[in-house]
């Protein structure tokens, strides 16, 4: 390395070596002059390599099923039955029962908010229909109309429900949810009022949510790949489904400053990898950025030229010449690099 260091004094360049690890810089004497060859060779050396590289960022988050709901009720009578925290319940189940008569679940957006019987239509009719249909109840069409086609199918389903048989029903008889759900806490018991809120829900699938400092929102979009490392040491695939786009400040920890983060939810490739766990911290890695077929060498092998920018001493058996580059990406230890006569197989020095 002293030699190739004299040999572009002598030619009028500027040379500076920085310590161990770090990176060297080399003046070519102007940025259109040549390089001047050496016979210094490093201490080692390193082939450029085809590769793909990747940025990840590990963070923390908690395992869980996500976001929970409140369940309302607005009539009055006593509750009868609860089903258990953690329990799931699916289309047409019993989500509680008040006076004990079963209140059931339906699938839908539109809650109830009228009596339906006949003569009316609309869109919770034809959502109601649809889910009547769908627990195998016939002879009616699914439409907006509430006809006496439907009020006879709903008689027979209030009989298979030990409800008075009036083809009527009330905003109470049942509860629209998105879909199955899991009951996350009870917020009422057995013998309380039944007119207020009943029970907090989640959706059934485990996810990652992350608490993410905003200042670290650069790393991650919806749609990345990401790693979730469970407590036991076991990985699983994931990716990130949401991002958040309103920041939450969060209270300081002792001898820190207020922070602000973003939500990011990250669903996971395989529901079984979690095991039993309902609720647990993680390690989340994030993919940040990905580069494919590019050409790569270690970060060490990298020299900054005095006049800007950097290069890689090339080798060629006994001797060597310095090679400008425009560099990329880095990650795990990598720098993608490109330049004049650089390719895959390429021998480069790495200075020590």
């Amino acid at each position: 390395m002293k030699r190739a260091t004299r040999m572009a004094v002598g030619l009028g360049a500027a040379v500076v070596v920085v310590g161990a690890g770090g990176v060297a810089a080399f003046g070519f004497g102007g940025t259109d002059a040549a390089p001047p060859p050496s016979t210094g060779l490093p201490p080692s050396s390193a082939k450029v390599t085809s590769t793909t590289l990747t940025s990840t960022e590990k963070v923390s988050g908690t395992l869980g099923y996500g976001t929970q709901h409140p369940l309302m009720r607005t009539a009055p009578g006593t509750v009868t039955w609860l089903p258990a925290a953690g329990e799931v319940i699916t289309r047409g189940e019993n989500v509680y029962s008040v006076d004990d008569l079963p209140v059931p679940a339906f699938y839908g957006s539109i809650p109830p908010y009228r009596v339906l019987k006949s003569g009316v239509d609309g869109n919770d009719v034809k959502q109601f229909e649809e889910n009547l249909q769908a627990l195998g109840y016939k002879g009616f069409t699914v439409d907006n109309e509430f006809t006496s086609a439907t009020a006879t199918a709903v008689k027979q389903w209030q009989e298979d429900l030990g409800k008075p048989e009036n083809g009527t029903v009330q905003t109470s008889d049942i509860v629209v949810v998105p879909g199955e759900i899991r009951v996350a806490e009870l917020l009422t018991q057995v013998g309380g009022p039944a007119n207020g809120q009943v029970m907090k829900y989640t959706g059934t699938t485990r996810t990652v949510t992350v608490q993410l400092d905003v200042a670290k929102q650069h790393l991650v979009n919806q749609g990345i790949s990401a790693t979730v490392t469970f407590p036991d040491g076991k990985s699983v695939g994931g990716t990130v489904a949401s991002v958040g786009s309103v920041a939450v400040a969060q209270p300081a920890q002792q001898g820190s400053a207020t922070t602000s983060t973003i939500e990011v939810v990250v669903t996971l490739a395989d529901q079984a990898a979690a095991g039993r766990l309902d609720s647990a911290p993680v390690d989340v890695t994030l993919v940040s950025d990905k580069r494919e077929n590019v050409l790569a060498v270690p970060v060490g092998a990298l020299v900054a030229l005095a006049e800007g920018g950097y290069g890689v001493q090339v080798l060629d058996g006994a001797t060597s010449r310095y090679v400008a580059v425009e560099t990329g990406m880095f990650a795990d230890g990598k720098v993608e690099i490109r330049g004049t006569g650089i390719s895959a197989g390429t021998v480069v020095g790495v200075p020590k």
